[in-house]
């Protein structure tokens, strides 16, 4: 069969077995219906879950003259922004409840929680919000992003019982309503985005992250595959709940379960110690899907130039191996211990230097150091998350923090642990990608030959996966409960 798979800015064709399986996201295992998605009936919905939340009073009821808020919404990376999407209908109907119960609009920040991603741009902020909601908070300069070098707006909290330090942005601790608006959506980093996830990694300093995004959690057992049971998992929610203790009164949350094309299934609102694994529920039956019949011993996809985190992710090295790893954590539980990935790439070097300013001299100090593999480089966190340089252009040039990119060093070693071999088809720098121990061919069928005549014998279970960075991706699992390699706390599809 032939079969067209992502590459740089096209695609790649591949003729593979006619006994490959495909699965594409919302297609292969259609998704939960969505709610009907006019603005209306959204706003409604979404009114509804508001007014009765989960475990705390609704909002109007907190709300009253003189009382601070503050909105926090998730950057670009993930939600969509569509007309209406949860965010632009989300805040809407916040607003509403707020005025309703006496908070004047001056009262009013929005606070994208960015963490050690860029700080939103202006398109970004018209993007996300729309340009009504724009036009009406942005000028009046209540529209910012989250500064994890701020320390004239950062508190510090002490530590978790777990003695993972917890420093928070200085509005949010400060304000009278703190409102998280966030998305369940299936992310390799514990299982869900939203709820507690969008405060610790959202609105903190790098320290606190780096508690959690490090090669003794990410390589644990029970991070690979995913599930929400990790200790990631587990720090996330400590992280929150230990903010909440020290505001003493909970974040609001407002979180959408949302579908292969961000549209919401199902909305909701309140105290996320009760309200997360309620929304989860739900988001199991998309996210968590029972597809595999035996396991694969080869899985084959594409890798655009841009996605998810930007222009280059698809290129340069560093961020390459962590999207690699991204699809062996959600779907290891259909691969083979053995199992060989096959995925195009056009690796043609480019770094994206404005975006990820050091991720270039972290590459070159693994090709020339002492290094055996990604995780060696960790013993540089500090110096490159304390580099001056780079900080200001995290805080001023809209790049990424460089400790992030130590989180995608820890994650990019998981797919090198998970399988017998990797090979990157049609690379235009074959030596970048042989400089991180991945194997290269011109083509698709190239690699599948060579897979087959070393790792996996001649007939392989292929598993093909056309759109996995182009659509909101899900967790594969085995149809056959028993069959699930599932990690410590078990997962919504057994094992």
């Amino acid at each position: 069969m032939k079969l067209d798979f992502e590459y740089g800015q096209g695609l790649m064709s591949a003729e593979l077995p006619d006994s490959t399986d495909i699965f594409i996201p919302g297609e292969t295992v259609p998704d939960p219906p969505c709610l009907p998605q006019d603005w209306d009936s959204l706003y409604a919905a979404t009114l509804a879950s508001i007014r009765n939340p989960i475990g705390m009073p609704p909002l109007k009821e907190l709300a009253g003259p003189g009382k601070s808020v503050v909105i926090v919404i998730p950057d670009i990376v993930k939600g969509g922004n569509q007309p209406t999407s949860h965010r632009k209908v989300a805040i809407r109907a916040c607003l509403e409840e707020l005025y309703a119960g006496g908070v004047e609009k001056k009262d009013i920040l929005f606070m994208f929680s960015n963490g050690l991603h860029p700080r939103a741009t202006i398109s970004e902020m018209q993007q996300i919000l729309g340009m009504e909601l724009f036009n009406e908070f942005y000028y009046t300069h209540q529209i910012t992003s989250h500064d994890s070098e701020d320390y004239d707006h950062m508190v510090d909290l002490g530590v978790t019982g777990r003695g993972d330090p917890v420093l928070m942005n200085k509005y949010v601790f400060d304000c009278d309503i703190p409102i998280l608006i966030g998305h369940t959506q299936g992310n390799p980093y514990g299982g869900y985005s939203g709820g507690y996830k969008h405060c610790a990694t959202g609105i903190t300093h790098w320290r606190s992250i780096a508690s959690h995004h490090v090669p003794d959690v990410m390589h644990r057992p029970d991070f690979t595959p995913v599930s929400g049971h990790s200790l990631m998992r587990t720090k996330f929610d400590e992280i929150g709940m230990h903010m909440e203790e020290k505001m003493g009164h909970p974040f609001f949350c407002c979180d959408a379960v949302l579908d292969t094309y961000s549209r919401q299934i199902a909305i909701y609102s309140g105290y996320a110690k009760v309200m997360q694994p309620l929304s989860w529920e739900i988001a199991n039956k998309r996210t968590y899907v029972p597809f595999a019949e035996e396991k694969y011993d080869v899985m084959v996809f594409g890798m655009p130039q841009n996605f998810h985190y930007g222009d280059g992710m698809g290129t340069n090295p560093i961020q390459m191996m962590q999207a690699l790893s991204a699809q062996v954590i959600r779907h290891k539980r259909v691969m083979k211990d053995n199992c060989v990935i096959i995925c195009s790439s056009i690796c043609n070097g480019y770094f994206h230097d404005e975006r990820w300013p050091y991720l270039r001299e972290l590459y070159e100090m693994f090709q020339h150091d002492h290094m055996n593999i990604l995780p060696d480089m960790d013993r540089y966190g500090e110096y490159f998350a304390t580099n001056q340089e780079y900080i200001r252009r995290y805080r001023y040039c809209n790049a990424f923090h460089p400790f992030h990119g130590f989180s995608m060093m820890s994650c990019g070693h998981i797919a090198e642990m998970n399988t017998s071999a990797i090979y990157i088809v049609g690379a235009q720098e074959p030596g970048i990608a042989r400089s991180m121990g991945l194997k290269t061919r011109a083509t698709f069928e190239e690699a599948l030959a060579d897979a087959m005549r070393k790792y996996t014998g001649p007939n392989p279970n292929i598993l093909a996966l056309p759109r996995t960075f182009t659509t909101a991706a899900v967790h594969l699992c085995m149809k056959d409960p028993a069959l699930n390699s599932a990690p410590v706390g078990g997962c919504p599809c057994g094992g």
